[in-house]
C-alpha cells in the first residue's frame, strides 16, 4: 500500500510540473491584441529616476496624473550617448470589466492595453542633449507612456515627471545664450566667460553662500561633453585602460611560479566593499578647473600649441543634477620661435648687435659634412674692449661655453648632425671707444667674426702660432727695402704680407689709427696691396720662423704691414701691424 500511495504521489507532482510548462491557451474571452507579460515600471512623480538602457532595447515607464493636474512636464537627460524617447497618452473608450475572468496574471498596463481605445503620440526626440516636454495634460488620457532606447551602446538616462505650471526646479536652468565664449588666449592659459544661470542668480545671497548652485568648468584635449554624467564615464574608461596597462605590466614577469603564487596570495585578501555613490556625490571625483559661482574662469598651466576643449556645467548639489553650457575649444599660442640662422660651409660672417641692451643675444645652426660629423668653429670679437659669450649645444644639452674676446678662439665641433651656436653680448660698451673703433660701422654697438667648416680629416684644433707678433731688422732696412720676420706652424698654410703707405700725419701720429684693427682680414684689403704670398711648414715649433723681404719701396717713407695666415679652416689669422720707415740716405 505504502509503495502504491508514493507511486500516485509522484504522478501527481509530474502532471503539475508538466501542466505549468505548456502554454496557456486563452479563452474566447480574451482579446486578439493580448501582449505578453512583462514587469511594469512606474515612474514616479517629483522624482529623479535613473534608468539602465540595454543596447537596442525600448525600455517602457508609466504614469498617470492626478484629475486636476492642468499641465506636466517631463525630463529625460542622457548620459554618454543618444537616446530615443517619445510619449504617448492612451486613451481607453470603456473600462475594463471588472467581471472578465483572465487565465493568466497580468499587469495593470496591459489590462488598460485590453480594452479599445486610442494612442496619441505627444512628443519624440533623439540625441543626447536634455530634452524637456511641457504641454497640458491630457483630459480624456488613461495612461501616459514613456519609451526610450539606446541604439549605439548600453548607457543610463535620468528621468524626472513634473506635475504642474512653471518649471520643475530638479534641474538647473541654462540662459538664453548658453554657449561658452573665450575672453582671451595666451601661451599657457585660456580665459573663459558665459552668461549666468537663471538657477545660480535669483538665489537669494544667503542660499548663494551654502553653494546650492555651482558652476563646474572640465578641459580636456580631446572632445566637448554634452553632460557631467558622460564627462565622468569618459575619465572611468581612461582610468580603467591605464589600470589595465598596469596589470599587464606587472604581470609579465621572468619567474611565472613566483607570478602565480603571488597572486594566488593577493586574490586571498577580500577587497573593500565601496558603498555605492549617491547622486550628491556621484561627480566629486571629478576635477573642475574653476568652481563656484563666477561666470568668468581661467585656465592656467596648459601646454603651448595645443588644442583644448573647455566644457561649463551647472551643478544643482541638493538634487545632484547638472545643465551643459555650449561648449567651445581654442588652440594655446605656440612659444616664440627662436631665429635662428644657418651658417653655411666656410661662411664668414659678422655679427652685430644693434641692440644696447645688456641681454642682446642671436642663434645660430650649423650641420656639418661628412660621416665623421666634426667641425671647426672660428670666433674673433672685433668689438675692442667688448666680450661675447658664445654657448655651442646639442639636443637641449650644452657642449661648451666661453667668452670671446679679441684673441682668435677656435671650438670643436664634434659628436653631433647640428650644433645651436647661441652669441651673447656680455658686459658694456664704451661709447667712445665704439665710434673710434674702424672695424665697427657707426652704429654698431658690438661685432664679432664667425666662420663654419666641416673638418673631414681633422681630428682637433689647429695648430696656432706661439706669437702673432712681427719683426722688422734694422741692420736690413735700407732705402727701398725692408726685412720682415714672424712666427709659423708645424702645419703647412699660407702667408700673405699686405703694405700700406702711411700719410705725413698718420706717419707722425704713430700708424694708431692703422694698427687697432684685429678683425680687417684680407677679404677687406685691395689687390694693390697684396706683396706676396708664400707657404711654410716646419715641423718644430721652436724653429717655425720665416722671412721675407719687401722691396719697391719709397726712401722716407712710413709703411704699415700685415701678415695673414691663411688656412684651409677657419678665419685668417692677422698678425699685429707692424709700421716700418725706410731710409731716407743709403
Amino acid at each position: 500500500m505504502a509503495l502504491v500511495s508514493l507511486s500516485w504521489c509522484l504522478a501527481a507532482a509530474l502532471a503539475l510540473f508538466c501542466g505549468s510548462s505548456w502554454p496557456q491557451v486563452h479563452s474566447a474571452l480574451a482579446p486578439e491584441n493580448e501582449v505578453p507579460l512583462r514587469p511594469t515600471t512606474w515612474l514616479p512623480e517629483e522624482k529623479i529616476s535613473p534608468i539602465t538602457l540595454p543596447k537596442g532595447r525600448t525600455r517602457r515607464l508609466y504614469f498617470t496624473l492626478k484629475k486636476k493636474a492642468p499641465a506636466m512636464s517631463v525630463t529625460v537627460s542622457p548620459c554618454d550617448h543618444p537616446v530615443e524617447w517619445s510619449l504617448a497618452a492612451r486613451t481607453l473608450k470603456d473600462k475594463p470589466l471588472k467581471s472578465l475572468q483572465w487565465n493568466t496574471k497580468k499587469s495593470m498596463p496591459e489590462v488598460w492595453w485590453r480594452g479599445p481605445g486610442t494612442e496619441e503620440k505627444m512628443h519624440s526626440f533623439t540625441g543626447n542633449a536634455v530634452d524637456t516636454y511641457r504641454g497640458p495634460s491630457k483630459p480624456y488620457a488613461s495612461i501616459y507612456i514613456l519609451r526610450l532606447r539606446s541604439k549605439q551602446q548600453n548607457t543610463r538616462a535620468t528621468v524626472y515627471l513634473h506635475e504642474g505650471l512653471g518649471p520643475s526646479g530638479a534641474f538647473p536652468q541654462l540662459p538664453a545664450d548658453p554657449q561658452v565664449h573665450t575672453l582671451g588666449v595666451g601661451m599657457t592659459s585660456v580665459t573663459l566667460s558665459w552668461a549666468p544661470s537663471a538657477s545660480v542668480t535669483s538665489l537669494p545671497h544667503t542660499q548663494t553662500q551654502q553653494k546650492s548652485y555651482e558652476y563646474c568648468v572640465l578641459v580636456n584635449s580631446q572632445q566637448n561633453y554634452p553632460s557631467l554624467c558622460a564627462a565622468r564615464e569618459s575619465m572611468r574608461k581612461e582610468k580603467g585602460q591605464e589600470e589595465d596597462k598596469k596589470e599587464r605590466r606587472r604581470r609579465v614577469t621572468v619567474w611565472p611560479i613566483l607570478k602565480e603564487w603571488w597572486w594566488q596570495q593577493w586574490d586571498s585578501y577580500p577587497e573593500p566593499q565601496s558603498p555605492p555613490p549617491t547622486l550628491t556625490d556621484e561627480y566629486a571625483d571629478l576635477q573642475c578647473v574653476c568652481q563656484g559661482t563666477e561666470s568668468v574662469c581661467t585656465v592656467s598651466e596648459l601646454l603651448p600649441d595645443t588644442q583644448y576643449h573647455f566644457d561649463v556645467f551647472v551643478r544643482d548639489r541638493v538634487n545632484g543634477t547638472s545643465a551643459a553650457y555650449k561648449g567651445t575649444f581654442a588652440r594655446t599660442h605656440e612659444e616664440a620661435r627662436l631665429a635662428i640662422t644657418t651658417l653655411r660651409e666656410g661662411e664668414l660672417r659678422w655679427v652685430t648687435f644693434h641692440d644696447r641692451g645688456s641681454h642682446s643675444e642671436q642663434f645660430f645652426n650649423f650641420r656639418p659634412r661628412g660621416w665623421q660629423q666634426s667641425g671647426l668653429l672660428t670666433l674673433q670679437s672685433c668689438g675692442g674692449s667688448e666680450k661675447v659669450k658664445v654657448t655651442v649645444s646639442s639636443k637641449g644639452q650644452v657642449l661648451t661655453s666661453q667668452a670671446v674676446g679679441g684673441d682668435l678662439e677656435h671650438i670643436w665641433l664634434q659628436g653631433s648632425p647640428s650644433f645651436l651656436i647661441h652669441l651673447e653680448r656680455e658686459g658694456t660698451t664704451d661709447q667712445a671707444s665704439a665710434s673710434t673703433d674702424p672695424a665697427l660701422p657707426g652704429g654698431l654697438m658690438a661685432s664679432v667674426k664667425m666662420q663654419t667648416s666641416s673638418a673631414y680629416h681633422r681630428r682637433g684644433v689647429p695648430s696656432l702660432p706661439s706669437t702673432l707678433q712681427i719683426k722688422s731688422f734694422n741692420r736690413l732696412r735700407g732705402c727701398n727695402s725692408v726685412t720682415l720676420a714672424w712666427m709659423g706652424t708645424e702645419e703647412r698654410s699660407l702667408y700673405c704680407v699686405y703694405r700700406r703707405k702711411l700719410g705725413n700725419r698718420e706717419a707722425e701720429a704713430g700708424g694708431v689709427s692703422a694698427l687697432s684693427a684685429p678683425c680687417l682680414g684680407p677679404e677687406s684689403r685691395s689687390d694693390t696691396e697684396r706683396v706676396l704670398c708664400k707657404y711654410f711648414q716646419e715641423l718644430n715649433p721652436r724653429r717655425a720662423v720665416t722671412t721675407a723681404v719687401i722691396g719697391a719701396l719709397e726712401p722716407g717713407a712710413a709703411y704699415v704691414f700685415d701678415v695673414y695666415l691663411m688656412r684651409r679652416w677657419g678665419i685668417p689669422i692677422k698678425y699685429a701691424s707692424k709700421m716700418v720707415k725706410t731710409r731716407k740716405e743709403c
